[in-house]
């Protein structure tokens, strides 16, 4: 059974023209499309290669798919999206120091099971969260979409957030060893991620509340 999503939830991603409607709706199914190859590869290569080599065949992809990601802070920057520049760059920031930080000059760092923890929390939430965006620009959203988008972070962010900090711990050594300034950095950004997630979080939460409400109203 589909209703059309609370009309507040529809304007933080009704664009102004129609050419930007497409455009939209065609980023959020470019994007859907390209995290279920990145979950699909990880299901595929786990079994084959194990939680020590699969971000060998993961990585690479993962890095270019959340890199796409900055697009949706010009998207707010440009008003195509009425969501804050800010807001949506500390959303990707954190993965955007993951993948490039992290991951890319250290990539023993993911040799463990933590690594596909992520990356299948990742994908699961992208994987939801697209496809909403997608169906509000269509002008109707599932209920059972909108029920995963607003309850699953409570398990996927966590797994995701705790995550990137253990990988970025897990990179320290070597880090140490080599870049002892980047090394710096990064603990920097370890110190930065608990209040940075308890905002993220909770603003989640609040938007949760007001879909909720929306939905109540109707």
């Amino acid at each position: 059974m589909e209703s059309k999503a609370p009309a507040k939830a529809a304007k933080a991603v009704a664009p102004k023209t129609n050419y930007t409607k497409k455009y939209l709706s065609f980023y959020n199914a470019l994007s859907a499309v390209l995290w279920a190859d990145v979950l699909f590869r990880l299901m595929v290569l786990l079994p084959l290669a194990g939680f020590k080599y699969v971000s060998e065949g993961v990585a690479p992809l993962l890095i270019g798919v959340q890199s796409m990601a900055l697009l949706e802070v010009v998207h707010a920057a440009l008003g195509f999206v009425r969501s804050s520049p800010i807001t949506v760059l500390m959303q990707v920031a954190s993965r955007l120091f993951l993948v490039w930080g992290v991951l890319k000059p250290f990539p023993t760092s993911a040799a463990t099971p933590v690594f596909s923890a992520m990356v299948f929390a990742w994908c699961i939430t992208e994987l939801v969260r697209y496809p909403y965006y997608w169906s509000q620009l269509r002008g109707y959203t599932p209920k059972w979409l909108e029920f995963l988008r607003y309850n699953l972070f409570f398990v996927l962010y966590p797994i995701g957030a705790s995550s990137e900090v253990y990988l970025t711990y897990r990179a320290l050594p070597l880090a140490n060893y080599y870049h002892p300034f980047w090394a710096l950095i990064m603990k920097i950004v370890m110190i930065i991620y608990p209040p940075a997630f308890y905002v993220l979080f909770t603003h989640m939460i609040r938007m949760r509340s007001k879909a909720v409400g929306s939905r109540k109203k109707q």
